[in-house]
């Protein structure tokens, strides 16, 4: 039975993801690197710091920064990206997002936020759903990112479920994986292409409904029984 469901931020929630790319485009003039829209989406669902890495990588220079440098770039990069979200509010939150939310409260589903972003429990104010969410898996006590399943097997953890009890939503290639490695029913939104291994998958969040996706957690598990 499924008792929970599992949150990703961006591109679920809301869309910061021009944001992120605004601020990672900023930082790279500052050192050399240019990036583009079409290198970014391998940023999507990716921590700070791996999101560092590969930029560093893509320009050549990974062993130029020793570690302190870099998490002195990547400060840079969330100060500069804190800068430009400031005035997002609830008007922000995706289609639809707001009454899916509501329609899993009313079934009496818990909720949590599983996201590579540290700035989660602010955002999650801004977008005015802070109190709705009962628990935010903080990335900073995390020792592996996505697409490995330990931020969402302790965001079931944090909600006193185990993994099969929960439903994870994700629109980035990693955190489908990451959601399926931790034996959750998956959900992607987005590009159809990336989304490819989700057990469920919608083009858009206005598209999310509690009672399509039990249904899909019925038939799935029925296949599996046979």
């Amino acid at each position: 039975m499924i008792k929970g469901f599992i949150f990703d931020l961006d591109g679920v929630l809301t869309d910061t993801a021009e944001y992120h790319y605004l601020a990672w485009r900023e930082l790279g003039k500052k050192i050399g690197i240019s990036i583009d829209r079409v290198f970014n989406e391998q940023l999507k669902g990716i921590s700070r710091t791996d999101s560092l890495e590969r930029i560093l990588t893509y320009g050549n220079k990974s062993n130029v920064y020793s570690e302190q440098e870099k998490s002195k770039l990547a400060e840079e990069k969330n100060e500069e990206y804190k800068k430009l979200i400031t005035n997002l509010s609830p008007d922000d939150l995706l289609p639809g997002i707001k009454e899916f939310i509501s329609e899993l409260k009313q079934a009496n589903m818990k909720l949590a936020l599983a996201s590579a972003s540290k700035n989660g429990p602010t955002l999650l104010k801004q977008l005015g759903i802070a109190e709705i969410f009962d628990t935010i898996v903080d990335p900073e006590k995390l020792s592996n990112g996505k697409p490995n399943p330990e931020i969402f097997i302790k965001g079931a953890k944090q909600l006193g479920l185990s993994s099969i009890e929960c439903v994870g939503i994700e629109d980035a290639e990693a955190g489908i994986q990451s959601i399926n490695a931790a034996n959750m029913f998956s959900v992607g939104v987005g590009d159809q292409k990336a989304m490819q291994f989700a057990d469920m998958f919608v083009s858009d969040t206005s598209e999310l409904s509690y009672t399509s996706i039990l249904d899909a957690v019925k038939k799935k598990r029925k296949g599996v029984e046979r």
